[in-house]
């Protein structure tokens, strides 16, 4: 039978060890820590240039900056007439108070000193001290801010995070200059220990939704944070459903606009992303375009990704349907079209669309994983090609291969790509409910979908928002109408926002 792992029940709890390193604060302690690390740096130098004045410098390469340490805090130790004159204790005492220029942290503990220096300090110990000096000089080694990549900004902004923590916050900074801003972070991943910044506007957030954010990240407990998986999946309020419950987004002007609106977001450090929560319907259909442009043709293109995603959703179902069950629904003209088409395929209605279904996810899929240049070749093949190819070898009719065209072309208008890959899978499912039961059993699919997300919450607030709210919120312009800006002057209830009014 092979082996058998122990039962989920006699597996101890993976301890969350705090403190990380036990010992006293020395040197030996240091280098132990790092033994193995190649990386590892060690050098002596004479503060002061006095012989008995020596002090250890750690440092780990490739995390401090070459030219910062050695001109803002090698140098200026190494030379200074003040320290060469004062005690050992007055020397001490100058160096944490301002005679070296970057910042400085006095280290009491075993914990401090290692992640100081994994953060990019240079720690220096002092024999007999018990305590050690940190002076911060990271590498800025990262990623420049570029445009957004899978949301063009055709008017607006053409800036998008990058995987640097503080450079994200800074973007927001520039934009939302309001000292009311606030920024907690905790630290998640027993490896990685990888912080995570929580933006809210005090005063203007509900303070319920923010106690519960930072609550549901403090308990993260996992190994590491590597994958944006890693955040979602363990802080939503369900994992079982294709849906996501946590909206993202590139872009910091979209991120601060979710902000201003009084939702709570999420900054991870190594994550070119801004997480918005809660998450709802609404949201996932907004597009940063839809306040940069007229709101009549905001209004128009809001209705449409509403429509395509119908169409998207159902289109496959109802064909099927309507051919095995309800012919009579189909004109007559259209119906001796469909049946001449089909004289010469051997298949069946519904195989026919459940192999283009997958054949479409298969040509989405290897252009995703491609190159940019094969991908497109991939996905050109794959969609002209291999298509026509198959309606000529009347392995697959015209009306077929159309229907399933206009319904993948459709659900790419869904701005979403989480969502919409959840809209696929239902996709496929409403076809094989058609292809046992017809419309009826395509109904009672859509009343299962429309029950499952309507159980779904994100952090408190209910998914289908603004549907599942009352129509007087939907008249403030929260609902598939972008109304004028002038017009909404208050902001979405089902937030629960402290400050309601968002202009006068």
């Amino acid at each position: 039978m092979g082996w058998i792992g122990p039962k989920e029940e006699n597996i101890p709890p993976h301890p969350r060890q705090e403190p990380r390193f036990y010992g006293d604060l020395t040197a030996e302690r240091i280098r132990y820590i790092f033994q193995d690390c190649a990386d590892f740096r060690e050098r002596q130098v004479l503060i002061g240039g006095d012989p008995d004045k020596r002090a250890a410098a750690f440092t780990i390469d490739g995390q401090v900056r070459g030219e910062r340490l050695y001109d803002y805090v090698l140098r200026p130790l190494a030379t200074s007439d003040l320290l060469r004159t004062a005690t050992p204790e007055a020397a001490f005492r100058m160096m944490t108070e301002g005679m070296v220029y970057a910042s400085v942290t006095v280290c009491d503990t075993l914990d401090q000193a290692v992640f100081a220096l994994v953060d990019g300090s240079v720690v220096f110990d002092f024999p007999g001290k018990g305590k050690m000096v940190a002076y911060s000089v990271p590498t800025e080694e990262k990623r420049s801010v570029s445009d957004p990549e899978n949301e063009p900004s055709l008017k607006g902004a053409q800036d998008a995070f990058v995987e640097s923590l503080r450079t994200n916050t800074s973007l927001v900074r520039r934009r939302l200059r309001a000292p009311e801003l606030k920024i907690a972070e905790v630290t998640a991943g027993r490896q990685t220990v990888t912080p995570i910044d929580i933006l809210y506007i005090d005063g203007l957030t509900n303070p319920d939704l923010v106690t519960e954010v930072k609550t549901r990240l403090e308990g993260i407990d996992t190994d590491e944070l590597l994958q944006t998986a890693c955040l979602e999946e363990l802080i939503v309020d369900e994992v079982k459903t294709a849906f996501p419950l946590i909206a993202y987004t590139q872009r910091p002007d979209r991120f601060c606009a979710g902000l201003v609106e009084g939702r709570v977001g999420v900054i991870v450090d190594g994550i070119p992303l801004g997480y918005l929560m809660p998450g709802t319907v609404g949201q996932f259909f907004k597009t940063g375009q839809d306040r940069a442009q007229n709101w009549v043709a905001a209004s128009c293109l809001s209705v449409l990704r509403y429509l395509c995603m119908l169409g998207s959703l159902f289109l496959p179902g109802v064909y099927v349907a309507a051919v095995n069950f309800h012919p009579e629904m189909i004109p007559a003209k259209l119906a001796w079209s469909i049946s001449e088409a089909k004289i010469d395929v051997p298949f069946s209605t519904v195989f026919e669309v459940l192999i283009l279904l997958l054949a479409f996810e298969v040509v989405q899929e290897a252009g995703l994983r491609l190159p940019g240049p094969i991908g497109q070749t991939v996905s050109i093949l794959g969609g002209l090609v291999v298509g026509t190819a198959a309606v000529e070898a009347k392995i697959v009719s015209p009306v077929v291969l159309i229907v399933v065209a206009v319904a993948g072309i459709a659900g790419y208008t869904v701005p979403s790509q989480e969502f919409s890959s959840a809209l696929r899978l239902w996709r496929l499912i409403l076809t094989v409910a058609a292809s046992l039961g017809g419309l009826f059993a395509v109904v009672g699919g859509a009343a299962v979908l429309v029950c499952r997300l309507a159980r779904l919450e994100s952090f408190g607030t209910p998914y289908l928002t603004p549907f599942a709210a009352s129509g007087r919120e939907r008249a403030q312009g929260h609902g598939v109408i972008r109304w004028p800006l002038p017009w909404v002057k208050f902001r979405e209830s089902a937030l629960h926002p402290r400050n309601k009014r968002r202009q006068g």
